[in-house]
């Protein structure tokens, strides 16, 4: 799949007024995961996802039209230290609430940290997902931060983690945003799954 077009659409913060018309593929992970990078080194628009290096910038639910075919959703970080208890559970409750109701969304791909070892509210936030029936997919970003040698041993225990709660390992990726690493096989798994709809 190519994308040709990525155009915004609506922030929101209420889950009930969110678009209904296409089909939702939603990206998440803690803050400072990189998930801006990795938006913008998909639809290639450096400037379509708001960077910073402050963790917690995105605080909504946005919505990308993409080739005016399908919406590339950007969720607010979560693990977000320094954000009040308060603004915490407010972004957790419409978050929450866009998952588990939202009819339109295909898949949820959740960015993990590749440098890191297995996180306790990744795979919370992941197991989490499973129990509610939410399709979900694993994004390992930054392997360009790491060499190949850590990075497998870091898959490897995420692939033992996973295997603690799962008969099989779920669909995952590994992507860098500095060299598109990644991209198209992010774009074709998602062209696989509008495809198999319209069959």
């Amino acid at each position: 799949m190519e994308i040709k077009q990525a155009v915004f659409t609506i922030s929101n913060s209420d889950a009930k007024k969110i678009p209904t018309d296409r089909e939702e593929f939603a990206f998440i992970g803690r803050s400072n995961v990189g998930k801006s990078s990795l938006i913008n080194m998909l639809v290639g628009n450096k400037k379509l996802a708001k960077t910073s290096g402050k963790p917690g910038k995105t605080q909504l639910i946005n919505h990308f039209l993409i080739n005016e075919k399908w919406y590339l959703v950007d969720l607010p970080g979560y693990g977000y230290a320094k954000a009040s208890k308060t603004s915490r559970f407010a972004w957790e409750k419409f978050i929450s609430e866009y998952l588990t109701g939202s009819k339109q969304l295909m898949n949820v791909f959740v960015l993990l940290d590749s440098r890191l070892e297995p996180q306790k509210i990744d795979l919370e936030f992941m197991n989490w997902c499973g129990e509610r029936g939410i399709p979900f997919s694993m994004v390992f970003t930054k392997i360009d931060k790491i060499s190949s040698t850590v990075l497998q041993k870091n898959l490897a225990k995420y692939k033992r983690e996973m295997l603690k709660y799962w008969e099989v390992m779920p669909p995952h990726f590994s992507t860098s945003s500095e060299s598109s690493f990644g991209k198209e096989k992010i774009l074709n798994y998602i062209g696989e799954i509008l495809s198999d709809l319209k069959e």
